[in-house]
Order: structure tokens, then C-alpha cells, then sequence
């Protein structure tokens, strides 16, 4: 069984693999996000290749191999169903699970995460959007759209927060913009620096578009804004 530290290393590298145009993880996010020095990520991403669990390339970065990827979709599946469960059912708010889940997700058994899945039925997206991967390790495709890319006087469905920062995440809370929303998107500002998000039978939200960025949606047919 993978130490915590290994799970956590082949987790934030899948990551950022997703987020990357070169699909390797850049070793300066990697410290960043894990919060450590750049020389102490180095030494644990050439243990992870030593081990067969990624692929290191200095200077350019590090790709986790078919093995890693697979431990790293098994530690997400846990995280996800977790945060699922802490929010549908015992109620926590969805600001503050995140930092429960990075607890539970290394101490879970397979077992017991069966039958979450089961009793929540076997949901496909956790609270935040995020596509929860199956046990085979297959994952959804996720609309890469975020608002701030999207046509303007337009009707789309929200579908996943890409910043889980409490504060974020209430201020989403706050203005009704959560997954399963629909909203209409109306520009704001001339120059491109805002733009209006209007949630169904709810206030008017201006966005600046770094907030807008972290926001992925879906269009959807007129039927479906009521």
C-alpha cells in the first residue's frame, strides 16, 4: 500500500498534468501546490521514478507512468466520494470539505468507500464538479469551457468550480452560482474586463474575469432557461 506522502505526490501531479498544454507537470507548481522546496520535490519525484510510478525529465518536468496514473485516479476517486458524502450527508459545508477529504482519503478502506458509492448512487461528480473516476479508473469528460470564454448573451449550465478556496467557494454560495445552475451571461464592461452572470429567478453577478476563468460551464438549449 502507497505511503500518504506517495499518494499525495501522484494526486497534485495528475493535477496539474490536466492543467498543463504539454501534459507533464512543471516541478515548480508541483512544490508550489504541495507546498514544499523545489529540492525536496525533486528528490520525491526521482524516488517516484526510481519506483515506476512517473516519468522525470529534468528541466522539463514529470509524467506520472500508467501505474501512477492509476494510483493517483484511486486516491481522487476516494477524495471525491468523500467530499460527496461529508456534504449529502452529514451535511458539512461544501467550503469545507475539501481539507477533510486530504485527511480521510489515505485512511478509507475499499470497502467502506464501496459502500458510499453505493449509498449516494454512485454519483459521477462530487460537490465542486469534479468528475469522480469509476473503479476501472475511467474518468468523464469535463466541458473546458469557463464563462469568461463563452459567447456573450448566452445560457449556460454551470458545471464545475476550478478554485476550492473557501472563500471562493462562498462567495459562489452567496450568488447562487453553483453546479447544476443555469445562468445568463450578458457583458458588462466595454472593454472586456467583466461581464454579467444572471442565475436562474436570482440577482444579477458581476464577474471579473479572473473569477470568471474559474467557473466551467456547458451551453444549454433555450427550453432549458426557464
Amino acid at each position: 500500500m502507497a505511503s500518504s506522502t506517495i499518494e499525495n505526490y501522484v494526486k497534485q501531479i495528475y493535477l496539474l498534468e490536466q492543467a498543463s498544454d504539454s501534459g507533464m507537470a512543471p516541478m515548480g507548481k508541483l512544490a508550489q501546490s504541495l507546498d514544499i522546496t523545489p529540492g525536496t520535490a525533486t528528490t520525491m519525484v526521482k524516488a517516484l521514478a526510481d519506483s515506476g510510478l512517473a516519468d522525470y525529465e529534468p528541466r522539463v518536468g514529470v509524467k506520472l507512468s500508467p501505474g501512477g496514473r492509476r494510483l493517483a485516479l484511486h486516491v481522487l476517486r476516494r477524495h471525491r466520494l468523500v467530499e460527496s458524502f461529508l456534504v449529502k450527508v452529514l451535511d458539512l459545508d461544501w467550503a469545507e470539505v475539501h481539507e477533510e477529504a486530504e485527511l480521510l482519503e489515505h485512511v478509507i478502506s475499499d470497502k467502506v468507500l464501496d459502500r458510499i458509492d453505493a449509498y449516494l448512487n454512485r454519483p459521477q461528480r462530487d460537490p465542486h464538479g469534479d468528475p469522480i473516476p469509476s473503479p476501472d479508473g475511467t474518468v468523464a469528460a469535463v466541458p473546458s469551457r469557463c464563462l469568461h470564454q463563452v459567447d456573450p448573451v448566452g445560457k449556460y449550465r454551470v458545471i464545475r468550480m476550478l478554485d476550492q478556496n473557501p472563500d471562493f467557494l462562498n462567495f459562489a454560495d452567496r450568488h447562487h452560482l453553483l453546479p447544476g445552475t443555469v445562468v445568463h451571461v450578458q457583458v458588462c464592461d466595454p472593454g472586456g474586463e467583466t461581464l454579467v452572470v444572471v442565475p436562474v429567478g436570482e440577482a444579477p453577478v458581476t464577474l471579473g474575469l479572473a473569477a470568471a476563468a474559474k467557473i466551467q460551464v456547458e451551453a444549454v438549449a433555450g427550453d432549458d432557461f426557464q
